[in-house]
């Protein structure tokens, strides 16, 4: 069977030939640039240690530096599966959704007519842009101008214009002996229903040709001057050559730009892409009068793991943002997302451009966000949240979108991102940051309402709820900060963790206290954020989330420390006034550390002067609270006796006290 020409480039351009050898080799991470199409690999058809298989992407084709083995996707599979030419061709077709064709005769004859066919869109090509220089053409070539776009700029993007009049294209080609139903295949013209001579589609309009990625003109764009027109863009309608879906405006020079490092972009229109492109931008495309599709999701991912598409600032560009984003998400992969520019209110790229120049949107591109981010804004601006029920709806909303995701691991990062972006709304709402007031973390130098923090608690950073900065290297190297203190912190912390685990309904009396707990060990740092996190929320999960998030051992650690187990709280957990007791004896002890800590710091700096009364008292002030609070510590060691009068008694000195009274002899009188 002999196939056509255009289906097998039409398979090669569907099928990425990294995609294919990816699956049968390990990719050399060091020397291979997936973004430019460039990637390395130990040869699959011969032994060795080194990475001398090299993979072109753009040009699809592969070649061994050992072994000169060498060939393109379907040369590939037919030597790795061990299959002829026309299985391969099978095994490709169906990854890539193509339908074989047909065993038909005629196929030479049918890939003959696709060819004239792009020779007639050819010749209109030079016919839209001859006609752009004629007098008919000054109010269009006016306005390109007011565009930005000089005669060179014209040229580079081949900018035509099509006259007023029903049949001008039409006659021109007639004049070439174009014959009809090579005009209409092409698009160009449809037939009369009143029985007349076929009409031109585009009249009145300025013409911007649309190439496929191997650079052959499929299609046209058409602006119309008219602005009481029905339609102010109009495209070719689909044809043999041109399906709207399959293709992108740009497709061939932005894959090249694209190669090279540029950055993806993807705009909404004709005028943004050229605009763009001018600009320096050069690897821009756009979608063909539709929202983006999966094919073109798939032909932009091919081009860049994370193409930005830049929304024009209105509510339009908005919404298109928002389709698309339950269009990615079942087809999201690994390494393969999305990222969102949006422009200020009311302005698209061109508009921006010409405003602020090139720097504005290149500000505008660097602050792109993540689509996980355009999803939550999606589902939460404008929207209060003051009621269970209200929340409940969010979260069963959140939770479908997810749902969409196939990829397992890309949804669980989706789930822990909403989770955290969930955790900073409500507890922003509850600090009164939510609505406007002044919450825990404002006034005491924590988050404000709405700020972006980087990183969460899986990679071992701390959400900023207002606790308080590390300690200044002076106060390390104090003696405050001995190993002792550390100690004593340590032990403190611990029991407070374990009472708030064991007892959560306690939590919310204590929540202040934790978040100004600065946690000597970052294991308990861990376990304060997620305690701070779902204690409060979703306190019946609270354990489940730390043996997710620290592993199943991590609690049971912590509870089986001496000094834990001891405690009375996680002997009789639950028992909220013992928990409320204890959690305020605890950090009581802490805070008299972190005074003395305070004040001895500010005592390094003041002792550069001449030291006066006031720093001598406050010192010693520090100092008894200290001591207090270790005086506590020892009492905890004791055992008590109740005396005759009610009395607590501390058996250990009552003891020693009877001893010294033997010793003396009183007791043998």
């Amino acid at each position: 069977m002999s196939l056509p020409p255009r289906f097998l480039d039409e398979l090669r351009t569907r099928v990425s030939l990294s995609d294919v050898v990816g699956r049968k080799v390990m990719w050399d991470q060091r020397k291979s640039q997936p973004g430019k199409g460039d990637m390395w690999s130990p040869c699959p058809f011969h032994h060795e240690k080194t990475a001398s298989f090299h993979v072109d992407d753009r040009k699809g084709f592969y070649y061994c530096f050992g072994c000169h083995a060498k060939g393109d996707a379907l040369k590939f599979v037919q030597e790795t599966e061990n299959v002829s030419f026309m299985e391969a061709v099978e095994i490709l077709a169906g990854e890539a959704g193509l339908e074989m064709p047909k065993r038909d005769p005629k196929a030479a004859e049918k890939q003959d007519r696709r060819t004239q066919l792009a020779e007639v869109m050819e010749q209109a090509v030079k016919y839209f842009r001859l006609q752009l220089k004629t007098q008919a053409a000054s109010e269009a070539r006016a306005y390109l101008a007011r565009r930005g776009l000089d005669p060179a700029a014209l040229d580079r993007w081949e900018i035509g214009f099509a006259p007023d009049g029903w049949q001008n294209l039409w006659d021109a080609l007639k004049g070439k002996d174009v014959a009809d139903d090579l005009i209409l295949g092409a698009g160009l013209a449809k037939p009369s229903n009143k029985g007349g001579k076929p009409y031109d589609v585009f009249r009145n309009r300025i013409m911007f040709p649309i190439r496929d990625a191997r650079g052959r003109a499929i299609a046209f764009g058409g602006r119309a001057m008219d602005p009481n027109d029905n339609a102010k863009y109009l495209n070719s309608p689909e044809t043999e050559l041109f399906d709207k879906g399959r293709n992108l405006y740009n497709h061939g020079p932005a894959r090249a730009a694209s190669g090279r490092g540029s950055t993806l972009v993807v705009a909404e229109g004709y005028m943004d892409v050229i605009a763009l492109s001018e600009a320096g931008f050069t690897s821009a495309v756009a979608p063909l009068g539709t929202a983006v599709t999966d094919n073109q999701l798939h032909l932009l991912w091919r081009m860049s793991d994370e193409p930005v598409i830049a929304l024009d600032g209105d509510t339009a560009g908005l919404r298109a943002a928002m389709r698309l984003i339950d269009m990615a998400l079942p087809l999201l992969e690994a390494g393969k997302s999305l990222r969102f520019a949006i422009m200020p209110e009311g302005k698209d790229p061109d508009d921006l451009i010409r405003a602020e120049g090139p720097e504005a949107v290149q500000t505008v591109l660097d602050q792109a966000i993540p689509m996980v981010q355009l999803l939550w804004r999606r589902e939460t601006e404008g929207r209060v949240f003051d009621s269970p029920e209200r929340k409940a709806a969010l979260d069963k909303s959140l939770r479908e979108k997810i749902k969409l995701i196939r990829d397992p691991s890309i949804r669980l990062h989706y789930a822990e991102d909403i989770k955290e972006l969930r955790f900073q709304l409500f507890r922003g709402q509850r600090g009164g940051g939510g609505q406007g007031g002044t919450g825990y973390g404002q006034r005491y130098g924590g988050y404000k309402s709405g700020s972006r923090v980087q990183g969460g608690f899986r990679d071992g950073s701390r959400m900023p709820w207002g606790a308080p900065p590390p300690p200044r290297s002076t106060t390390r190297a104090s003696m405050v900060a001995s190993s002792e203190e550390q100690d004593f912190a340590r032990v403190r912390e611990a029991v407070i963790l374990a009472t708030a685990i064991t007892t959560p309904t306690v939590i919310p009396e204590f929540e202040i206290n934790l978040e100004r707990m600065q946690c000597q060990d970052m294991d308990h740092a861990h376990l304060r954020d997620l305690v701070l996190r779902y204690g409060i929320d979703a306190p019946e999960r609270l354990r489940d989330e730390i043996a997710y998030a620290l592993g199943p051992d991590a609690l049971e650690n912590l509870l089986s420390l001496r000094h834990v187990a001891i405690s009375p709280c996680v002997r009789k957990p639950g028992d909220l006034d013992m928990a409320s007791l204890t959690l305020a004896e605890e950090f009581a002890k802490l805070e008299s550390i972190a005074g003395l800590n305070a004040e001895l710091a500010e005592a390094e700096e003041d002792l550069d002067g001449l030291a006066d009364e006031a720093l001598t008292w406050r010192l010693r002030q520090a100092a008894e609270a200290r001591n207090r609070a270790v005086r506590s510590e020892n009492e905890d060691k004791a055992t008590y006796d109740v005396g005759e009068n009610g009395a607590r008694l501390n058996r250990d000195e009552r003891d020693a006290f009877g001893d010294l009274l033997k010793r003396i002899g009183f007791n043998s009188k």
